[in-house]
């Protein structure tokens, strides 16, 4: 069990950045605070349909910086550290934006009954995804998930989100 030394409340906290990330077209994935020595770190996780750049990072790091200077008391006097990225490829999905952002993509889903599916999202609702599971078409609904996550597809050229069958010799990486 971790020791918080801080007291920002990350709710309100939550609410505070959720409009500014918005200002950017984008979705704030999650917030946490992290207790370093006598620091924290402030890890804020961005992403939108498209995906997040570099470019955009910077854009949202400057406004939060600049939204938490001016409003001390979401985090305190004690010194901490911003850091904005996008989730990597190896976040679960937990939300229906999730599995529209992964359309074409390899997923394994483990459902609440203890089966193991593995497929390529077809198409992503609000309330169910459809996998490619094996040439035959399989509807997922969001509240049967335990848990899933995207493959890496080591042979999948970079870029490459075309529709594309499994590799036959199985070469896909499981998280």
């Amino acid at each position: 069990m971790s020791r918080r030394t801080d007291h920002t409340d990350t709710t309100s906290l939550e609410n505070f950045l959720q409009p500014l990330v918005a200002q950017f077209g984008a979705d704030l994935e999650e917030t946490d605070i992290v207790p370093v020595g006598k620091r924290r770190i402030l890890r804020v996780l961005i992403d939108r349909d498209g995906g997040i750049t570099l470019d955009d990072v910077a854009d949202v790091t400057r406004a939060i910086s600049k939204a938490l200077d001016e409003d001390d008391k979401l985090m305190g006097a004690s010194a901490y550290t911003l850091e904005v990225s996008s989730p990597g490829v190896d976040r679960p999905l937990t939300l229906p934006r999730h599995w529209r952002r992964n359309i074409t993509r390899l997923v394994a889903v483990t459902l609440t009954n203890g089966q193991k599916v593995t497929g390529r999202i077809k198409t992503a609702s609000d309330e169910a995804a459809e996998l490619d599971v094996k040439g035959k078409l399989r509807s997922v609904a969001y509240s049967d998930v335990e848990k899933a996550k995207v493959q890496i597809e080591f042979n999948r050229p970079a870029g490459d989100d075309t529709e594309e069958e499994a590799p036959a010799d199985g070469t896909v990486e499981e998280n």
